[in-house]
């Protein structure tokens, strides 16, 4: 059921910031995320602004991304490079080079699997050790990015979660230790926390944050690439600092392991047990989700936020974002302003 009163497409007003001489200000937004999560609220973002930077998780201990990590003792590379991939250039070098980034080496050695951009990463990350952010760039101008990406920590973390499970009608408590573990771990999420303790932020990152106008949050999954984020104390502080507004775009339906069963609701619900008293200025919901909109309207209204119902859903595709649909919503979320009419 829909709520009566969320904003609804076609119901906009507002305009945006003016820069010197009038001419309109785009919205420097920050996209926190990881994966194919994080590359979708990308490539929709890429229409509303130029003023983009990716912050992505650096958790992964997956697939290629776990192999370099364990050989060089190195940040994961996978997510970063997605990221880079979905804010490529749209001509003919920019697209090339985005397939060469995302091409896997075939065959059955020790280089099967690897995707090539790992690998140039990688390199890059060799020819300026202890400097993670100049090497992105460099590949960043090779496929003609619009935006930036810079990883949310200078160290490779891993993800550590609380799991309460449910056997024969008993409860079970146990840990579970890395990206890839978390992700298809079956049961209920208690508390998710990232090792080693205390880990240092990536500076051009927090400095990204603390310029932006706006913050985005999702989708993704939830527990590995959206709320590690806030689990690194410098840049939570920045994300979370009251003079930078939050969006958060939920994700179509819940994902096995991590949030089986969550509604939106639930979703919004786990993230803010992370953000203890702070309001999410935004929240987007495609308008087919399931379960009752009424419950997550009223927790926006409560802080003090907006729910923006919004046809984010590809047609066709079960949960995948549509970049143009998300596009308008990024668009509305922005720019309507304190104009924005609600019902």
């Amino acid at each position: 059921m829909m709520p009566a009163d969320a904003v609804r497409p076609g119901r906009a007003g507002g305009g945006r910031a003016r820069a010197k001489g009038g001419r309109p200000r785009p919205p420097r937004v920050v996209a926190l995320g990881g994966g194919h999560g994080l590359a979708a609220s990308l490539r929709a973002l890429r229409h509303v602004t130029s003023e983009l930077t990716a912050v992505v998780t650096v958790a992964d201990s997956g697939g290629s991304s776990g192999r370099l990590r364990e050989e060089f003792n190195c940040l994961p590379p996978g997510d970063l490079r997605m990221a880079l991939a979905a804010l490529s250039g749209h001509d003919e070098w920019g697209v090339t080079w985005r397939e060469v980034l995302q091409h896997r080496l075939g065959g059955n050695g020790e280089l099967a699997g690897h995707a090539l951009g790992n690998l140039l990463i990688m390199g890059l990350w060799e020819m300026w050790p202890g400097d993670p952010a100049t090497g992105l760039d460099f590949v960043g101008k090779l496929v003609g990015a619009e935006g930036r990406v810079l990883p949310m920590a200078s160290v490779p973390l891993d993800v550590e979660a609380d799991i309460t499970r449910l056997v024969d009608g008993r409860e079970w408590h146990t840990s579970v230790r890395g990206q890839a573990n978390v992700a298809k771990a079956m049961g209920r999420v208690d508390a998710v926390r990232l090792r080693p303790d205390g880990a240092p932020a990536c500076p051009e990152a927090v400095a990204a944050v603390a310029a932006a106008d706006w913050v985005v949050l999702g989708p993704g999954s939830w527990y590995t690439s959206v709320i590690p984020h806030l689990l690194i104390p410098e840049l939570a502080a920045a994300v979370l600092d009251d003079r930078v507004k939050r969006c958060v775009t939920l994700n179509l339906e819940g994902q096995a392991g991590e949030t089986s069963g969550y509604s939106p609701a639930d979703h919004l619900k786990a993230l803010g047990a992370y953000a203890p008293g702070r309001r999410f200025d935004v929240v987007i919901v495609d308008e087919s989700s399931a379960g009752d909109l009424t419950e997550l309207d009223q927790w926006v209204s409560r802080q003090g936020g907006r729910l923006l119902v919004w046809p984010v859903r590809k047609s066709g595709r079960a949960a995948e974002h549509d970049s143009l649909r998300l596009a308008a919503a990024y668009r509305e979320a922005f720019l309507g302003g304190d104009q924005v009419q609600w019902r």
